[in-house]
């Protein structure tokens, strides 16, 4: 397939790294970070992926799951790299602000036992302002600014961007390229079609809105990430 413009040079963070990308449910592996994801393995990382929640809000926790093994085999994520942690004291709900230390510890004890040097998680606008979203990137800012991770592990943060950037897709990749960023990760259009279709593997989230989502969404074509 043809390329969009050529991928941000070799990420610095992949070389031979452990990366762990920590999101709240599934679908945002998809929704939010293929191209990272994507980005990262061809550039020789190994890409774990980290989850809060099975996504039982609406009791719908077992076939979710199954969906998430979908879109990962579908980004080449083995499920032996794909952890759900659903800790019981933490409630899969919005309008709940989460524990930042609790988060923090399991959070940290993934990143330790799987030995992992990158971490790549939501920034402090959470993409779409989903409060689970934002405590996420609390607890892991915590963990990087008291010192707590692993000696030489960074973390890079997924830019939210506004609504216009957000839903015009590809075209997005030119102001993504013109824009300050530390890492920036463009797929090929071939690429661009697999996370669609890691996309469609969560069809119990499939509502019309998210039909719009795959379409439009900048998402599935670029990332553009900060290095804490």
């Amino acid at each position: 397939g043809t390329r969009f413009p050529a991928r941000a040079g070799d990420p610095r963070a992949a070389r031979g790294g452990r990366a762990l990308v920590v999101t709240a449910h599934p679908d945002d592996e998809a929704m939010f970070f293929a191209p990272a994801l994507l980005g990262l393995r061809s550039a020789g990382a190994v890409v774990l992926l980290c989850l809060l929640f099975s996504g039982n809000y609406y009791n719908q926790g077992e076939i979710r799951k199954k969906e998430l093994e979908q879109s990962c085999c579908v980004l080449g994520i083995p499920a032996s790299d794909v952890t759900v942690i659903d800790h019981r004291d933490l409630l899969d709900d919005p309008a709940v602000e989460w524990d930042t230390q609790l988060l923090a510890t399991l959070v940290l004890k993934h990143i330790e036992a799987k030995n992992i040097n990158l971490v790549v998680t939501f920034d402090a606008g959470g993409v779409s302002g989903h409060a689970n979203h934002i405590s996420l990137y609390t607890a892991v800012r915590y963990l990087h600014s008291e010192g707590k991770l692993p000696e030489g592990c960074r973390v890079l943060v997924l830019e939210s961007v506004n609504l216009f950037r957000k839903y015009i897709s590809f075209l997005d990749v030119l102001i993504s390229c013109l824009l300050p960023r530390d890492e920036l990760f463009i797929l090929t259009e071939e690429e661009t079609e697999q996370a669609k279709r890691a996309m469609r593997c969560h069809r119990s989230q499939l509502l019309w809105f998210r039909q719009l989502y795959v379409l439009f969404s900048r998402y599935l074509v670029v990332n553009s990430l900060r290095l804490l």
